[in-house]
């Protein structure tokens, strides 16, 4: 059975650096290289780090406390050495390594024993082909989190690393839009082989692949020698970087340019006291306070956001009304625009306003989702487009538009008489056209149905 550890980097969600008041920004957000930089950040020489970001030490005894890890009240800072074009200062500044001591340790994560959790700063963005760097991430803090060999198959690790990353996400303590990219360690024991540590592999998918094909590879071929390898997710294959290094090759020292890191038990005790919902605590505060299924309040707390927009709109609502509307209508709204709901301005107010008109019956549904499609960028009160809108729940007048939609289209009558059933639809499609979407579907369906008998 596969032995299978994990050493997972995911960007701690702060606005600047690590060391510098840069803005910390990575991944889609750039567009230019090298625009967010500045002395410290791209290591000139006789540049000295600024105090490390509050926020990102916060976040990292946070990320610790989720992973039921024992914070460590005085953490020194180490300096990392390795010559990488990636690396403008030749060291890396972290809180790891043989004499540190990490933020939190001996946790325990859904199963999983976590070996140690510490905050670092991440290198520059090295393109090996053509030679170029962007420094636009170098000093962004990062957190690593480092597991037992506790995994036994990708599948297993696939499940975890999902969840994981979900409820860091979902607590705002990871930039979602960065993604992880984590070290794999595979080996097997059963045949003897030494361990294998694979570099650097992003997105849950490629690492799920990746172990894979090396666990097929050290089936034919046993390694016999500790070394690092690189995973190509277009070759689906591993090839051999370099010989493994031990932590000597590192040459950590302290460093002399940052203070201690100290924990005060009162500041951790407040850190711990209001640290953010677990999206399992979410989910049944939630099925308690508004009774619902299970299944709805898992779609629900998919996305923190989605859940505090619901939580206002319950209050104003009828909870089944709200529920539809938010996990299905909604979403189809940001599915089809591409976006979070952070990412436009819908105001809750407005999407109860327009909830309201419909449970009141002042507009229809289908009315009601072609005002919410206007909803983005920005969401504005539905009221005036509802008194231009209004439902037409008149037998008499539904009767006109349904007369003229019938003697349009001969045809699905026919199919209709002919036993086709599912050709009202399409009749009752006519008649919402017509109406401009203001039409009972109810009425509308009954008035067509009683016309054709005829």
């Amino acid at each position: 059975m596969p032995k299978i550890g994990l050493e997972i980097h995911g960007y701690l969600l702060t606005e600047e650096k690590l060391f510098c008041d840069c803005k910390s920004e990575h991944g889609i957000k750039f567009t230019k290289p090298n625009t967010n930089i500045c002395p410290i950040c791209t290591g000139q020489p006789g540049s000295k780090p600024m105090l490390p970001n509050e926020e990102a030490v916060k976040k990292s005894v946070q990320v610790s406390l989720v992973l039921g890890c024992k914070i460590n009240q005085n953490t020194p800072w180490m300096r990392k050495h390795y010559s990488w074009p990636d690396l403008p200062k030749g060291y890396q500044n972290t809180l790891s390594g043989p004499y540190a001591v990490p933020t939190g340790s001996d946790g325990k994560f859904l199963g999983i024993k976590i070996r140690e959790c510490h905050l670092e700063e991440d290198p520059a963005a090295w393109n090996p082909e053509t030679g170029e760097i962007d420094y636009n991430r170098s000093g962004s803090p990062l957190i690593e989190i480092v597991t037992d060999p506790d995994f036994s198959s990708s599948e297993q690790v696939g499940e975890w690393l999902k969840q994981l990353v979900e409820t860091l996400w979902y607590m705002k303590l990871l930039d979602k839009s960065s993604g992880i990219k984590s070290d794999v360690n595979v080996s097997l024991p059963e045949k003897n082989g030494e361990r294998i540590e694979i570099k650097n592999v992003n997105s849950i998918e490629n690492i799920k692949r990746a172990i894979e094909t090396e666990i097929k590879r050290q089936s034919k071929e046993v390694p016999k020698k500790k070394e690092t390898r690189r995973y190509d997710d277009k070759k689906n294959t591993t090839t051999k970087m370099r010989s493994k290094e031990n932590a000597e090759d590192y040459r950590f020292i302290s460093e002399p340019d940052l203070p201690l890191i100290q924990f005060e038990k009162k500041y951790l005790i407040e850190i711990e006291k209001n640290l953010p919902e677990t999206p399992t605590k979410k989910i049944e505060k939630i099925i308690k306070k508004h009774k619902l299924s299970k299944y709805d309040a898992e779609v629900l707390t998919k996305n923190l956001d989605i859940v505090e927009f619901f939580e206002k709109v319950a209050e104003k609502v009828n909870i089944k009304l709200a529920v539809s509307w938010v996990t299905v209508e909604l979403k189809r709204l940001l599915n089809y625009a591409n976006k979070e709901l952070d990412e436009v301005d819908i105001k809750p107010e407005h999407f109860i306003e327009l909830l309201e008109l419909v449970e009141k019956e002042i507009i229809t549904e289908l009315k009601a989702k072609e005002i919410l499609n206007k909803f983005i960028p920005k969401s504005f009160s539905p009221k005036e487009i509802a008194e231009q809108n209004k439902k037409i729940s008149s037998e008499n007048e539904i009767e006109k538009i349904a007369k003229k939609a019938i003697s349009e289209n001969e045809k699905a009558v026919l199919d209709y008489k002919s036993g086709k059933k599912e050709s009202i639809n399409f009749l009752i499609g006519q008649v919402m056209k017509m109406s401009n979407k203001r039409a009972d579907f109810k009425t509308a369906k009954e008035v067509i149905e009683k016309l054709i008998s005829k």
